[in-house]
């Protein structure tokens, strides 16, 4: 967009700020704000900010200011510094609205019926075409779940194929982790037993955020994977109960995850919400729900509210009930999607999944740098 300013408009200087003419009407900016976001206050190699606004010696303050064709151009009282801004550019942030973010897109909820529809690649793909690694991550993004094909059979296979999004996060499983029936189990995963609809790692402060899922191998009877979008339970649940709901999502509740030799501990609150107060996913797991040490009187209506949401995210509408095959890999954001597994036979063949988690931050960060719509156009 191209803003010009009226050529008869004059610019008014105050005490703290200025007040520019835009075609949408006047627009006022702070000084201290306009010299430390000066384009020269910042390095072309490192693109971080090179000036230091804490070694002036005095307020920023402007001696005049103009408008140079498209530039608001500003003399500094203080210092021997000439200030030159885009006009459109000053334009974007008049209204001190956030600056814009490629990866905050609108999130896409989907239902029970959804796993024909899910994004699908290959290993290759999203390994050796940018083009391809960007539709996975706005998949991710977007609708929270993607589906990688042709996995190697190799440990170095889901390394590579998470180091596309970010590094690999060590949680306090360790880096990564081989969900198989264990002799002695220390988590319902490593037993053939049904596990409940879940997300990952409640009982850590900041539980990883993308998850993947790497079928090593399935040969055994039963074991269907359970797939939820907990954005799609929860605004179904905001509409049917808003007071259930505001209770879930304003509310910190304890979970853990101990055994002999770690004692993890986190209060979450199980629907999670964006900066624009829409759902962004859920911390929700029964195996690792703590004990509510809660009022119990509050616990009178939280209880309720928490087992009808509950049922409601176990509901045939909302999950997706398939079996992932030898050689895919499932790739999911673990603050949103929800995850489980009917039982299984274990006697009857071999069921290995090896996984892995990133963090949403750094998936959303490559995202970012994929469709260069950063701060910095040079």
């Amino acid at each position: 967009m191209n803003v010009m300013t009226p050529a008869t408009a004059a610019v008014t200087l105050g005490a703290k700020g200025l007040t520019l003419p835009l075609a949408t009407g006047n627009a006022y900016f702070n000084y201290h704000w306009l010299r430390d976001n000066d384009p020269t206050s910042f390095d072309a190699g490192t693109r971080e900010r090179s000036f230091d606004i804490f070694h002036l010696d005095e307020a920023p303050v402007a001696r005049t200011a103009s408008v140079d064709g498209d530039a608001l151009v500003i003399d500094w009282a203080n210092e021997d510094h000439t200030t030159r801004m885009p006009v459109d550019w000053l334009e974007a942030y008049a209204d001190g609205s956030r600056r814009d973010d490629p990866a905050d897109l609108p999130r896409r909820p989907w239902y029970g019926d959804h796993y024909p529809e899910v994004a699908r690649f290959t290993h290759a793909e999203v390994t050796s075409d940018p083009a391809r690694r960007r539709e996975w991550l706005e998949a991710i993004i977007v609708e929270g779940i993607a589906v990688i094909a042709a996995m190697p059979d190799s440990d170095e296979g889901l390394t590579s194929l998470a180091r596309q999004m970010g590094q690999v996060r060590p949680t306090f499983f360790g880096d990564y982790f081989d969900v198989k029936t264990h002799i002695n189990p220390t988590n319902t995963a490593y037993t053939a037993s049904a596990l409940e609809l879940h997300t990952d790692t409640p009982a850590e402060e900041h539980a990883p955020g993308i998850q993947l899922l790497h079928m090593r191998a399935n040969t055994v009877d039963g074991g269907r994977n359970l797939f939820g979008d907990g954005v799609a339970a929860a605004n179904g649940f905001r509409q049917i109960d808003p007071e259930g709901f505001r209770l879930l999502a304003e509310t910190d509740v304890p979970f853990y995850c101990e055994h002999d030799d770690y004692d993890m501990r986190s209060w979450q609150r199980i629907i999670e919400l964006d900066q624009h107060g829409e759902v962004s996913g859920l911390t929700i797991s029964q195996h690792m729900l703590d004990l509510m040490d809660l009022p119990q009187t509050f616990l009178d209506d939280w209880y309720p509210a928490f087992c009808r949401f509950g049922k409601l995210l176990q509901d045939d509408k909302y999950v997706m009930r398939f079996t992932l095959k030898a050689s895919e890999c499932i790739v999911f954001d673990n603050h949103r999607i929800v995850h489980g597994r009917a039982a299984y036979t274990a006697s009857s063949g071999d069921r290995h999944l090896r996984g892995c988690y990133t963090d949403r931050a750094e998936m959303r960060s490559t995202y970012r740098a994929l469709v260069s719509k950063g701060r910095f156009k040079r």
